[in-house]
């Protein structure tokens, strides 16, 4: 016995000493070039894209994975499962403007305390969650200056009074909007004026103003704005690195850019825009563009570029510009007004053609019934330069159209979008100071009645895959569903499908409403079916799952 106790510890002895040993010393991780191969293949597909859209080639939108279904575990908690027809959701883009040059609507005043301004955003975002908005594009950089921690530009005068100081006690007003914004379900687009430097509004120019930082590429116009060159590589490089920042470093929804290109004549006195060196040395280094060409071409690489790049780094980030109404006089036929193209140098239906944009918010600012500048014509022309089917939400007068009766007259623009763009209707409301108590409860009791999703962007890359998981309980008269996603970061809203008898409902809900009960009759008729979807940030569904709840 004791021989074969020996022989037994031997071997095991001998197997541990032959038996490969580990040592954390010795263990060698490769480099993790996943995140960087996927961003060089993303700029790569973007750049072929922006490649065929220059040669007029619709791009053919990213397709998804095939669906896998889930294999249902069988067994005795497990519910039974339907396939059926469901309904289509209500799908509609509603936005508002919110303001922060000239305090025109946040924060009221510069200067408030710091609690007073949070008071004021929220008021904002109860105020469109309850009258069934669903995205607020807020301007975080109204000339050259930040409402947000920027590492390029100041602090803006319109936030703490003095250009260049922070907040005290700190705080970042873009993180809180984002943070407030999705806690109510509502998107939220960064709003900055590319070249505008300093507004007339915003004070004396001091030490921390980027017209003492960046002397070389900014002039000063005849009203006392200053304005960036669009020529220089420098303001180019300047402005792309203030956007590109933002989309990095903050959870915003979008990208907007306003009317403001090269300046409205009237800013300078009719005088001609002070670029005469900037175009000296371009055509000294061989440019053969006429200056206006000249500056179109500044502008328009520059918009291609900031689609790129924004694409490159997320591509569920959208890319939005709101220009004049109006490209040229006589664009459709009988239109007269100021032609963008020829005083602002901004070729927005090249951009429009190209596909350089995730939505367009052309500024229809004239009633329907206006001779000269029709809404209805104008939207028409527009949505037929639509080449590549991009989000077409025009930009409405909501604060001062000139009609006897504004929210008549804003209802009937919103049901002309509707009918004109059926599958993809939205508009956005210039600005929050015009949604008064009677617009809002217009609105409410009129096309915002219901909830809507944002409509899907077809052309950006899926996030949402898989698809939820859903418990039903029974109780004497009610059911209760609860809810859920495997990957929840995923999931900006639920879309929950009720069947009564033979009449659909849906409900959409935000991401962080996981159950809820539901009465088993109504109308008198009987809850027959419970389904559920998840709908990510792009507007992308995933499958449903349906469970019987008679």
């Amino acid at each position: 016995m004791r021989f074969l106790v020996f022989v037994l510890i031997f071997g095991l002895f001998a197997s541990c000493a032959t038996s490969p040993k580990s040592s954390k010393k010795h263990v060698r991780k490769r480099p993790n070039t996943g995140q960087v191969q996927q961003k060089s293949q993303t700029r790569a597909r973007i750049q072929a894209q922006v490649g065929k859209i220059q040669s007029g080639v619709p791009v053919k939108k990213d397709e998804p994975e095939a669906d896998k279904k889930p294999v249902v575990k069988a067994g005795a908690e497990a519910e039974p499962e339907v396939r059926v027809e469901l309904p289509e959701v209500n799908r509609e883009f509603r936005g508002a403007w919110i303001a922060s040059v000239a305090n025109i609507n946040w924060p009221s005043k510069r200067g408030l305390p710091v609690e007073q301004q949070k008071e004021e955003a929220i008021r904002i975002l109860d105020q469109l969650k309850e009258n069934n908005f669903n995205a607020v594009i807020f301007q975080v950089r109204p000339s050259a200056d930040a409402l947000y921690d920027s590492p390029f530009e100041p602090w803006s005068i319109f936030l703490t009074g003095e250009t260049g100081t922070a907040p005290k006690p700190y705080y970042d007003p873009l993180q809180f909007w984002i943070e407030e914004a999705h806690k109510r379900g509502l998107e939220l687009h960064a709003w900055l004026n590319p070249y505008r430097a300093h507004h007339t509004n915003g004070g004396r120019v001091n030490s921390y103003s980027m017209v003492n930082k960046m002397p070389k590429q900014i002039v000063r116009l005849s009203n006392g704005m200053y304005w960036f060159d669009p020529a220089q590589k420098e303001t180019q490089d300047h402005v792309s690195a203030v956007v590109m920042d933002i989309v990095k470093r903050y959870d915003v929804d979008g990208i907007h850019f306003d009317d403001y290109f090269y300046p409205y004549a009237s800013y300078n006195n009719g005088a001609d825009f002070p670029d005469k060196d900037s175009y000296n040395a371009y055509k000294n280094s061989g440019g053969m563009l006429s200056k206006a060409d000249w500056r179109r071409e500044n502008v328009n690489n520059f918009i291609q570029r900031i689609y790129i790049e924004i694409k490159t780094e997320k591509n569920w980030v959208k890319f939005g510009i709101s220009p004049f109404g109006i490209w040229k006089s006589g664009y459709p036929n009988g239109v007269v007004g100021l032609s963008q193209y020829d005083e602002l140098y901004a070729d927005a239906k090249l951009w429009l053609n190209k596909g350089w944009i995730d939505y367009f918010t052309p500024q229809l600012y004239w009633p329907i019934d206006a001779p000269k500048q029709s809404f209805v014509s104008l939207l028409k022309w527009w949505e037929s330069e639509n080449t590549f089917k991009r989000h077409l939400w025009p930009g409405l007068n909501t604060v001062e159209i000139k009609v006897s009766d504004r929210p008549t007259e804003i209802l009937r623009q919103v049901e002309a979008t509707r009918q004109l763009i059926p599958d993809d209707a939205g508009v956005v409301h210039w600005s929050m100071a015009g949604l008064n108590q009677n617009m809002l409860n217009s609105l409410r009791n009129g096309p915002y009645r219901e909830k809507a999703l944002i409509p899907q962007s077809s052309w950006l890359t899926p996030i949402i895959s898989g698809r939820p998981n859903l418990k039903l309980k029974k109780e004497s008269d009610a059911v209760r569903a609860d809810w859920s996603f495997d990957n929840k970061n995923e999931v900006k809203h639920w879309v929950i499908y009720l069947l009564y008898g033979d009449d659909w409902e849906t409900e959409i809900l935000d991401s962080d409403v996981v159950f809820k009960k539901f009465p088993k009759t109504k109308n008198d008729k009987t809850l027959k079916l419970i389904a559920v979807k998840a709908v990510d940030r792009v507007g992308g569904e995933s499958d449903y799952i349906a469970r019987r709840a008679d």
